[in-house]
């Protein structure tokens, strides 16, 4: 660990006319002691949410009978009070170092209970992901006395627990965490979308069945092969409605569709435009382009 232990507690006074979001606390330790153990049916300082990211070693956490290790690069998320419990381990081979925050609920608790849900209750983070950087960030300024007003703590809290939330659907659009077969299938759809692509054809060129692959593909992506392929295309036909004069037929042909119906009722499913309003810009606003999840 590269900063002194050390917890750091915020008391800020609340303003009724913000709504903010709360930081308890902050900090991080090193423990080589049998002693340290936490019951979270015991304590008295909830409502509160528990975040705690190991460095090195390990320690024990138990919730609703189940009983795991928690090593480096895994964190566990405990809602106080509750039925957990946490505990060094005094047969680890080394102390158990590692970082927590302590956040009130308010505003943040359906972000925190959509991290859980997909995640799980005691998830591994790489050590340069936007949550693992932001915890050691909150720490390293509650630790230099740059988390001086509640204003700054609300902004703390809720960019972590943003980028927490947002975690699992950025690693799965990573796709240096794609299996090869996945990462074959989306190549294979964004060079062959101008082609009518089945999914019996797909499934051909990567070595999987039907099924698996709609599963893993989706497991991975997010999104169906099918859906995959509609989004594609219909980034493609931004570019052309964008940057040519095409007619809208030409670039339903271009981009896979068999008309220019098609491709509108695509188009307006995805965006909300047609490809015509697109490309006049008849709302407010005159879109390069649009980003979907």
């Amino acid at each position: 660990m590269d900063m002194q232990p050390g917890t750091y507690g915020f008391r800020f006074a609340e303003d009724p006319e913000l709504r903010l979001c709360a930081l308890y606390a902050a900090g991080c330790d090193r423990i080589d002691h049998a002693d340290y153990q936490w019951d979270g049916q015991q304590r008295t300082d909830g409502p509160l949410l528990l975040f705690q990211y190991t460095v090195s070693g390990e320690g024990v956490y138990e919730y609703e009978g189940r009983t795991r290790r928690i090593s480096a690069g895994q964190a566990f998320l405990a809602e106080i009070p509750g039925p957990h419990r946490y505990a060094y381990d005094p047969s680890s081979a080394e102390p158990w170092s590692f970082f927590f925050l302590l956040l009130r609920p308010e505003l943040i608790l359906p972000l925190w209970r959509k991290f859980r849900l997909e995640a799980g209750d005691t998830p591994h983070l790489p050590a340069d992901s936007a949550p693992v950087r932001l915890l050691r960030m909150i720490v390293a300024d509650a630790a230099a006395g740059r988390i001086s007003d509640p204003l700054i703590a609300s902004s703390c809290v809720y960019q972590f627990m943003t980028e927490l939330a947002r975690f699992p659907s950025t690693a799965r659009r990573d796709r240096s965490n794609w299996p090869a077969n996945i990462r074959l299938a989306a190549e294979y759809i964004e060079r062959h979308y101008a082609r009518m692509i089945s999914i019996e054809r797909l499934a051909e060129v990567v070595s999987l069945s039907k099924y698996h692959l709609i599963r893993r593909f989706s497991a991975c992506t997010g999104l169906t092969p099918g859906a995959y392929l509609t989004r594609v295309r219909i980034e493609k036909a931004m570019e052309l409605l964008r940057g040519t004069g095409l007619d809208i037929s030409t670039i339903a042909e271009q981009v896979g569709y068999s008309s220019g119906s098609y491709l509108i009722r695509a188009f307006r499913g995805m965006t909300g435009l047609t490809p015509g309003e697109f490309r006049g810009g008849s709302e407010s606003l005159v879109y390069r382009r649009l980003f979907f999840d």
